[in-house]
């Protein structure tokens, strides 16, 4: 139910709610999180639990080979998540975005992605990134790289921009997220969530100034498809300069 909906008046007092769908009994707190915010977060959960499993198997010492077919296990499983809660996500049901909004964010993919593959001194990086190589026995295998490309440049950027800057960014603000507008997301909230974004990411500054160009996109179009459509930019673009120039690590 909106906050400012007046259809139902409010109880008298001792009156209790027990009735009402949607009203709290006096005394109880509102959850953490909502229904809705777990349908935001399950994906992206589920995403970074596989980031987990990979490097726990990789530190016990299985093979580099099999570990590289945990890539399209964990996006196949990111994307039937959000196949399953698509209609929950009113979010993404119109895609209003005019031609200069279209075009502004291709751009700033763009511009993310040539900070992201310069951004690379010692000091803007943090731990290592095993990255992802496609190469059997020194010749690529174009089926991973096809859903490795896929993975990053249609699930990923869906899965995360709903997370960080749909759920994350008004979650913030207020637990009520959805009833957020992005005209009253604020300093704090754009902070926060750029720099818990960046430091996700083994190249910290980059995420950051990726983290920040998105959520600048976000709040300035008032919609979640520009973040998506410059995220998908970034991450096709990548995946194209990856195999042009072998730096598997980037993956």
């Amino acid at each position: 139910m909106n906050e400012h909906d007046d259809r139902y008046a409010a109880p008298a007092a001792g009156e209790l709610n027990e009735g009402v769908p949607g009203v709290a009994t006096p005394g109880a707190e509102a959850p953490m999180f909502n229904r809705a915010a777990w349908l935001r977060i399950l994906p992206f959960a589920a995403y970074m639990l596989f980031v987990v499993i990979a490097d726990v198997l990789e530190r016990l010492g299985v093979a580099p080979g099999p570990l590289r077919w945990l890539y399209p296990v964990k996006i196949g499983v990111v994307a039937l998540l959000l196949a399953l809660f698509w209609r929950q996500y009113h979010e993404l049901k119109t895609f209003p975005l005019r031609m200069p909004a279209v075009l502004t964010a291709i751009a700033i993919g763009v511009v993310v992605l040539v900070l992201w593959v310069s951004l690379d001194a010692g000091w803007m990086i943090v731990g290592s990134a095993p990255g992802f190589d496609p190469r059997d026995g020194g010749r690529i295998d174009w089926l991973l790289v096809a859903i490795r490309i896929g993975g990053a440049a249609l699930v990923v950027p869906v899965m995360e921009e709903l997370f960080w800057r749909s759920f994350l960014m008004r979650w913030i603000v207020n637990p009520d997220f959805e009833a957020v507008e992005t005209s009253q997301l604020g300093l704090k909230s754009f902070v926060v969530t750029v720099l818990l974004f960046g430091f996700e990411h083994n190249l910290w500054l980059a995420g950051i100034v990726a983290g920040a160009a998105y959520s600048l996109l976000y709040m300035r179009h008032r919609n979640l498809w520009s973040p998506i459509l410059a995220h998908a930019v970034t991450n096709g673009l990548l995946g194209g300069w990856i195999l042009m120039t072998g730096n598997w690590s980037y993956w």
